[in-house]
């Protein structure tokens, strides 16, 4: 049964848990502002000494999200415990195809995590190794059908996408992310390695898991609270998020079975 923790605050469930994976955007700010009762919740674990990472699917490495919490005011106590999808991609990227040419799909902002493989990277689909997806180009960051066409004949190409997420609030701002390229990708037949939550990998490379009891914290059920389910962790669900306009006019129930999501407590908004 889900209960929820407006009234009685995360504080009522926090001492049942050893580690929480807490997500960043729609969780301790919406990519413009810090939420300042958030703050107080990561103050308030912080004093009990209970671990926790901030977790995120954010296509870059660790240091390009830790200046940017670091810019909006974020005390490097807390940014300094970030883990982003981005830094479990360049893992493996340089394990394994540190060498091979790839194509770029995304933003110049995601620049930083190909940084030490940069000579590989080529201006045409056809001469690469493999696609490498952080997000969409900003000049065509509207409509799905230019990846369309542009991948349509790479389909036996791998692609590496580091964003799962299929789309994110910016302030009130709804924006496409990575994981909707990679989609578009396999629905014309492509294969995806994908890196971030929900995917098993990231839980274990964000941190000590064994034998700990783990709560997740976040806004989406089809990352933040499916990579719980998977794991078998406990999650909290921020309603006041990515799904907002859908609890808004639904039932939880009737939206958890939607996306076959168990969820163990939710919140408007995380406090304490």
């Amino acid at each position: 049964m889900t209960k929820n923790l407006d009234i009685p605050g995360l504080k009522f469930a926090a001492d049942q848990y050893d580690l929480f994976f807490i997500d960043l955007w729609g969780v301790v700010h919406n990519g413009i502002n810090l939420y300042q009762e958030s703050i107080v919740v990561l103050e308030k674990l912080a004093e009990k000494n209970k671990e926790f990472v901030l977790l995120t699917n954010a296509p870059r490495p660790n240091y390009n999200v830790m200046d940017f919490l670091d810019r909006m005011g974020l005390e490097k106590t807390f940014y300094s415990k970030v883990y982003t999808s981005g830094e479990a991609a360049l893992s493996y990227l340089n394990t394994n195809l540190k060498n091979k040419t790839f194509f770029h799909i995304g933003p110049p902002r995601d620049f930083g995590l190909f940084n030490n493989f940069k000579k590989n990277k080529t201006q045409k689909t056809k001469e690469a190794d493999y696609l490498l997806c952080t997000g969409l180009f900003d000049e065509h960051d509207k409509e799905l059908s230019y990846y369309k066409k542009l991948l349509e004949k790479e389909v036996e190409k791998i692609m590496i996408c580091t964003n799962p997420d299929l789309i994110v609030d910016r302030g009130e701002k709804r924006e496409f992310c990575a994981g909707s390229v990679a989609k578009v990708f396999e629905e014309l037949g492509g294969e995806v390695e994908y890196f971030g939550k929900p995917f098993p990998k990231v839980y274990n490379q964000a941190a000590n898991i064994k034998n700990k009891k783990i709560l997740c914290i976040g806004d989406n059920l089809k990352t933040d609270i499916k990579g719980a389910n998977n794991q078998n962790f406990d999650c909290l669900l921020i309603t006041n998020g990515i799904h907002k306009e859908e609890i808004k006019n639904g039932k939880f129930e009737d939206i958890f079975i939607k996306y076959n999501a168990k969820v163990n407590y939710t919140q408007s908004k995380l406090k304490w």
